[in-house]
This record gives C-alpha cells, structure tokens and sequence, in this order.
C-alpha cells in the first residue's frame, strides 16, 4: 500500500464461523488457499461456536501458506497474556502464520450479558499481545513478563472499528485496520480517519495494513438470483447495526453527528439503523437472522458484494484504488463451495489481470 491511497495488490480472506464439524471449517480453509486466499479468519465467540483456537491449529497443518487469526477476538472473555501465548503457540508449530483481529468485544460478550471494554483496555490489549508474541517482555500488574520460549514469534494485531474514537486507534497503534462492511464511501471515510490518526502519531500511514470484511455472493445475474442472494447476506446488516447503534447513541445521526478530532460521522454509515428495533444474539451471524427486517436490499447493495461475476471484480477493483489491501469476504450463506470456486477461477484473475493492465 501507498500512502498516496492505491493499493499496489489486493489479497483475498475468507472468513468462516467455526461451526461444527470442525473439519469441514478445515475443508473450506484449505479449499481458500488452494484457490488463492492468503487469510484464513474465523469468528470467535465460544458460546455461539466452537473453540477457534484450536480449529486454527488445524487449519495451519492442513495448509502450507495462509495466514490464520480470529475476525475478532476480544481483551474481556480472554486475558491478553493467554491469547498472546497462543499465538506465539502456534506460531512456533507452524512458522509466524497468524495475525490477531481484535476489537472491544461484541457478540463473544453480549451473549452472556456483558459488556465491550473501553478504548483504553482495547489500546493496552493490541501493545500487550502484539509485545508478548513477538518475543518481547512487557509490564502487567507490577510485574514483567515474557515468553522466553518464543523468541522468533511474529503476530501483527489489526484493530477493528468503526467509530471516529476507535478508528484513530487503529491508526495510532494498530498493525493493520479492519472495516467490516464494503460500502465504497464509507471505506474512503474510515481510512482517511485512520491515516490521519496514524500521522497524528508520527506514524507512516502506509505501515497500517487496511482490511475490508464484507459477505460475498455470485449470482447468475437473473432478478430471482439477486433476490435470493440478498436474503442469504441480509444478516449483515443486522451485525453492523449492532455497532453503528452505538455509534449513533453516542454522536447521533446524520450529518450533524460529530466525533474524535471533529470528524464527522458520514449518514452513509448511521442512518441505516433508523428502523432497528432490537437483536437476538443467538441468531448472530446467520443467514435467516430474524432481527434483520430493517436491512433493505440498497443496504445489502452497498455493503456487501453481491452480483455476477463482474459486479464483483468492478467492486473489488474500487475498493483497491482506495487503499484497500486485502478483502475478507464471510461466507455464512448457502453458496459457500460456489463462493470459493468463483473467487478463485474468475474474480481472482479477473483483478490481477485488471491490476496487471492499470499498473
């Protein structure tokens, strides 16, 4: 990535609920590399899903190259010194393979009635695991400690975030920046927000890897397609709304909502959720989501890729020019195997040969 806004490559991940049978979490992984994917990424909530962790572990034996880690992973169900020692776990078994997704805490918390971190917790957790498994000592509760069998242990923690507070964290602290959610103006939005922070800081902007997570489906292009295929990533909407909520509770809405630095929270972003009236986190992430009714089908549209197979190449080619150096695609639909062939015999060539001619 540049710092001037142009992606010079644009990798691929997958994103995949650890759903039992873990081996066919397994299966789709390897099948992601196998078509070109370098990101592995699971949810990780443990009531919802299985232990990712250890699915993880599996995932990198059963592949030679991906790079695996939660899409995220939180400071309040886990203490940061366990993930930490993980990461370095694995990173010792199967080479530095892993990157850390992390954010304050949403379904992984709310399902037992608890609540995200603040900003403050989240800043010390991304310092503390990045430290402690890249071999380094670090300060906790009056003492030092370290992983002194992990010296050659690699792990980069990317921040996810949506509002302006927690966006200039990515910027200031974090290896890399996840948006969840691929609406075009709005990713132009959150990265000048993150880049500018990352200069506040006296960081190179470029340094801050910038990831796009959005659900993924190719169509045949006919209206009962489309139909379909925005029903199954409806659900999107709903995980979104979860945090642009927040957001709205605390800045408002529109364009007079206002946040860190008197950036101002773009409509785009906070006047979806007008219509939300609530959320079951037990149907978290799945297609079918009965909490989604306010998501239309513009909002799917706009957040997610959702088309034939150049609709797809056309989105990922604008998402590139603006900085965006990888695209996580969630495949919690029906069409996961036709997702992954898709990618990797047509869209995936489809945008390197596009690069390969713009560059």
């Amino acid at each position: 990535m540049t710092a001037t806004g142009t992606a010079q490559r644009l990798d691929l991940g997958v994103v995949l609920q650890t759903n039992p049978p873990a081996w066919r979490v397994v299966d789709l992984a390897r099948r992601a590399e196998l078509h070109g994917f370098s990101h592995v990424w699971t949810f990780d909530s443990h009531l919802l899903w299985q232990e990712p962790y250890v699915v993880h572990s599996q995932i990198l034996s059963a592949t030679h190259r991906v790079t695996v880690g939660p899409m995220v992973t939180n400071p309040a169900t886990r203490d940061v010194t366990v993930t930490a020692s993980t990461f370095a776990t694995l990173n010792d078994m199967f080479g530095n393979r892993t990157v850390c997704g992390i954010g304050r805490g949403d379904s992984a918390v709310r399902v037992t009635n608890g609540k995200p971190v603040t900003l403050a917790e989240l800043r010390d957790a991304v310092t503390t695991i990045r430290a402690l498994a890249g071999g380094r000592p670090v300060e906790r509760h009056g003492a030092t400690v370290h992983l002194p069998w992990a010296p050659e242990s690699r792990t980069p923690v990317w921040v996810a975030a949506y509002g302006p507070r927690a966006l200039a964290l990515a910027g200031e602290v974090g290896d890399g920046f996840i948006l969840q959610l691929a609406d075009p103006d709005i990713v132009a939005w959150s990265i000048a927000a993150v880049r500018q922070a990352a200069e506040r800081a006296g960081r190179d902007p470029a340094e801050v890897a910038i990831c796009v997570a959005a659900p993924a489906y190719v169509t045949d292009g006919s209206a009962v397609g489309l139909a379909h295929a925005h029903d199954q990533c409806r659900w999107f909407g709903g995980m979104v709304g979860n945090h642009v909520a927040e957001i709205v509770a605390r800045y408002g809405a529109g364009e007079s909502a206002t946040g860190a630095e008197g950036i101002t929270v773009p409509a785009a972003l906070t006047d979806f959720v007008a219509g939300r009236t609530g959320y079951d986190y037990n149907e978290h992430g799945r297609a079918g989501n009965t909490h989604t009714a306010f998501v239309s089908d513009e909002i799917v549209d706009r957040f997610c890729l959702v088309g034939p197979p150049e609709r797809h190449v056309e989105r990922l080619l604008e998402l590139k020019a603006l900085g965006v150096d990888q695209f996580a695609l969630y495949l919690q639909h029906d069409a996961n195997d036709e997702t992954l062939q898709a990618y990797g015999e047509r869209i995936r060539p489809a945008v390197q040969d596009a690069g390969r001619v713009l560059g």
